[in-house]
């Protein structure tokens, strides 16, 4: 496998290493401020990471009763905020689309092409929950100006009807769209079980890959959504043989997918330099890393807190995946204070304020971004999940 190392980081790691400085790491409070713990955007390691921005107005409240509305004061807002943290729509490169209702998907698709006429990002799009009744919430990363950003395209593969690019490449990473089971080379479903559909998934990852100079070894992050906690194993089963080993992080919630017809979607990220994975393994019946390491960010797997003593409680459960989370970090040589990013699974939305507290334990200053959405997990018994991307 090209550049892979395969380490344990001991805590010496954190005390030879300063706290990270405003250059790397810079928090954008452009506009109102967000509704929970988290940063309108965040500066770190060369990317901007944009957070789930709903379409509110100046007052608080959701600016229309259309997807079309919210959709649009959304990367309006996105607009502004790339701008005040020296980037720009167009320097996009990852987008995160999650809507309330799977039928806005064409009238999301026709605002949003507004935006992005020309060499859209990349992006993913699924069914979740939302706060304060919005109907779509959207997250980004984006490259300041003047970066390399790259719209890469398949040999023989159609152009996608929809807004996205299918690989987006950046001077270190390669973005890869969330991808469900067609076929490149003419956009037609291929139907089949989810062992089917993860394999047809990931065959054409391997393709988008090579497009971009690397391969399924350098994947470092991997976000998988599926319909039903039933075909967890059975997308297990697919996905393990693609990663033998050093798998990358990876978070799985149950969320809807833009069609009847698809039981999974996944979305993968891959460095262009060596990949070093951190930490003991996960599960050995589980195919991924603990966190894994690329250049100056540390991507780490989708935390959950369950155990026998918590059932059913958020707060408790959110304290012990923080914990969790914390040991992570200081065995990559991190702390909570390099955290850019995180991605927040919450099985009821009710329990939003009660998992706020415990996150903003952790976070009294500058917190990372975030995108907070209602899904469900594939431990009955879990009630939260937590992914986050430090950088350092």
């Amino acid at each position: 496998m090209r550049h892979l190392v395969t380490v344990a980081v001991g805590l010496a790691m954190l005390a030879g290493q300063g706290a990270q400085t405003m250059e790397q790491r810079r928090a954008i409070t452009a506009g109102a401020p967000p509704i929970g713990p988290y940063s309108p955007a965040v500066v770190a390691g060369g990317l901007v990471y944009v957070s789930g921005l709903l379409g509110t107005g100046a007052d608080g409240q959701m600016v229309g009763p259309d997807v079309a509305s919210q959709t649009r004061r959304i990367l309006d807002r996105m607009t502004e905020i790339l701008e005040a943290a020296g980037s720009s729509l167009g320097q996009t490169v990852s987008v995160s689309v999650f809507l309330k209702n799977r039928g806005d998907f064409e009238a999301l698709n026709a605002t949003y092409r507004e935006y992005f006429r020309e060499n859209p990002p990349v992006r993913t799009t699924v069914v979740a929950d939302l706060l304060n009744g919005a109907l779509v919430e959207i997250a980004a990363i984006a490259v300041p100006k003047g970066a390399t950003r790259e719209v890469l395209h398949p040999a023989g593969w159609v152009k996608s009807p929809r807004p996205y690019s299918y690989i987006v490449r950046t001077d270190d990473l390669v973005f890869l769209s969330g991808l469900v089971s067609r076929r490149g080379t003419d956009d037609a479903l291929v139907p089949g079980l989810v062992d089917v559909q993860t394999k047809t998934i990931l065959d054409n990852a391997t393709i988008l890959l090579k497009t971009a100079g690397v391969g399924l070894e350098d994947v470092v992050q991997s976000r998988v959504f599926i319909v039903d906690d039933l075909v967890f194993d059975g997308m297990n089963n697919a996905y393990r043989p693609y990663f033998p080993t050093a798998p990358p992080a990876r978070a799985t919630a149950v969320a809807g997918l833009m069609g009847s017809d698809f039981f999974v979607e996944i979305t993968l990220v891959a460095t262009r330099g060596e990949k070093e994975v951190l930490g003991a393994v996960v599960s050995p019946s589980l195919p991924l890393s603990t966190a894994v390491r690329a250049g100056n960010r540390v991507f780490l797997s989708g935390v959950l807190g369950n155990t026998d003593a918590n059932m059913g409680d958020p707060v408790a459960q959110t304290r012990e995946v923080m914990t969790r989370i914390s040991r992570t970090l200081t065995s990559a040589g991190m702390t909570f204070a390099d955290v850019a990013d995180s991605a927040v699974y919450l099985t009821d939305l009710t329990q939003f304020a009660a998992i706020n507290g415990v996150y903003r334990e952790f976070f009294p200053s500058a917190p990372p971004a975030r995108a907070t959405v209602g899904t469900r997990l594939v431990s009955r018994n879990a009630v939260v999940e937590i992914m986050m991307t430090a950088v350092r």
